[in-house]
């Protein structure tokens, strides 16, 4: 997995050697998570995403480091952890995928987007299409998006005695500002 997502990453840049306006990378912004249950709500961030975008191919990628994500209280995280996420045996979550609408996105303003890829979590991959925003200005791009995610589906598994603490989908929000990739 390590390698593969090291070789997507590493193909990205060998295809942006040509360096234009049009490749950006975001290392700062975040990615949070919801999930509101009878019992409980649950919300964590991560504030160490890495993720690049190519305006003219319309590529976008995504790495999150699963143990990244922070808890207010730390017997969630945890948890989180250990028992759901198994952090240890599925370290990263990523997105690779492409923007498939609007048809253009060279000039400054700001675009509602529809992006479709694949999302892998706790090592299942599965295909999503999920609506954004970006913001393309002057010297940066930003990019947002709210989805959501159902635990089922990345075999992500909740025991029996906490299903009323935890929710069996999660609302996904992604802020990130990206920068003009340099040489």
């Amino acid at each position: 997995m390590k390698q593969l997502i090291a070789g997507v990453i590493g193909l990205f840049f060998i295809s942006t050697a040509a360096l234009s306006q049009s490749k950006y990378k975001a290392d700062e912004g975040m990615v949070s998570f919801f999930s509101s249950a009878p019992l409980e709500d649950i919300y964590a961030e991560n504030k160490t995403v890495v993720s690049l975008v190519d305006l003219s191919t319309r590529e976008i990628a995504f790495v999150i480091t699963i143990v990244d994500f922070q808890f207010e209280k730390s017997l969630m995280q945890t948890h989180f952890n250990d028992k759901y996420m198994e952090s240890h045996k599925y370290p990263k979550a990523t997105f690779l995928g492409n923007i498939i609408s609007p048809n253009e996105l060279k000039n400054p303003g700001n675009y509602k987007v529809k992006v479709k890829g694949d999302l892998t979590i706790h090592g299942v991959i599965q295909n999503i299409e999920v609506d954004g925003e970006i913001i393309i200005g002057e010297a940066e791009v930003e990019a947002s998006s709210e989805f959501t995610v159902k635990l089922e589906d990345y075999k992500v598994k909740i025991p029996r005695l906490l299903v009323r603490n935890i929710a069996e989908e999660v609302l996904v929000k992604i802020n990130l500002t990206y920068y003009p990739v340099q040489p």
